[in-house]
């Protein structure tokens, strides 16, 4: 890809897009396209982190695994971020996994040119820092949704969120991802699921779910998802190009997730 190309993708990702323009084009060199497929894994557990990702149409989910195998979502990364926020904050592992939720598009760098570009100050190191601030925020109100929260409200602030980052109105994801991600059962997602639909704000049918209700999606949400959105909007300082404000046409569109069988 030619460097005006990948200067045109840098600005799908909004933490990028809000550099300082002589800084963006000092980074160009050290970013590189790359495709990400649903399921691919970024980065184990523990596992030595050799990349950072700027997701730019991909979403990827921060799953933590329990010693039985369980798994619940501790956050999640789309086009407002980076994966790979401990490597400027000093470390080289993490304890969650990240798998791509949404297959996509994102902006590679070497490991060792983020925390080379993040010392040198300037603009990226500011909006990395109002990043990590926004995820540390989400990684809070996500634990405490799992915990107190039900699986349909989780289901609700997942189907919310995804709405938020996706460049399209179809997704396909797995049943057993999205039951990985709220920390539940395929089973409790089907459930969920069909509560929502008796209530008119989606359409569920043989692992399909569309949203008909936005807004009324985020009535049914629990204050979590706005917590993490307001945050987000707050200090990152751009709203995704897909976003909109409940009660408005681009916030009411349809929005259909495919569930691949597993």
């Amino acid at each position: 890809m030619v460097r005006s190309s990948i200067a045109s993708e840098t600005g799908a990702n909004l933490l990028l897009s809000a550099l300082a323009h002589t800084d963006r084009e000092r980074l160009l060199p050290g970013l590189e396209p790359v495709e990400l497929a649903l399921g691919d894994v970024l980065h184990e557990s523990s596992g030595r982190l050799e990349h950072a990702y700027f997701p730019t149409s991909a979403v990827v989910s921060m799953l933590y695994t329990m010693e039985d195998g369980a798994t619940a979502e501790v956050g999640r990364c789309g086009n407002d971020g980076v994966v790979g926020v401990s490597l400027f904050l000093g470390g080289d592992t993490t304890p969650s996994r990240a798998v791509v939720q949404i297959a996509g598009a994102a902006m590679r760098m070497r490991a060792r040119t983020l925390q080379a570009e993040f010392a040198r100050g300037g603009s990226l190191q500011q909006q990395l820092l109002r990043y990590t601030q926004a995820f540390i925020t989400q990684v809070a109100q996500t634990a405490v949704c799992n915990r107190l929260h039900s699986v349909e409200k989780r289901l609700c602030r997942m189907l919310l969120l995804s709405h938020d980052s996706a460049k399209t109105d179809e997704l396909l994801m797995t049943q057993e991802l999205i039951a990985g991600i709220l920390g539940g059962r395929r089973e409790s997602v089907t459930v969920a699921a069909a509560h929502l639909q008796d209530a008119g704000l989606i359409r569920y049918w043989r692992g399909h779910i569309r949203v008909l209700d936005r807004a009324g999606l985020e009535r049914a949400a629990c204050e979590c998802y706005r917590v993490v959105r307001a945050e987000s909007d707050r200090l990152l300082s751009v709203r995704a190009p897909n976003t909109a404000l409940p009660g408005t046409a681009l916030g009411d569109r349809p929005f259909e997730v495919r569930l691949r069988a597993d």
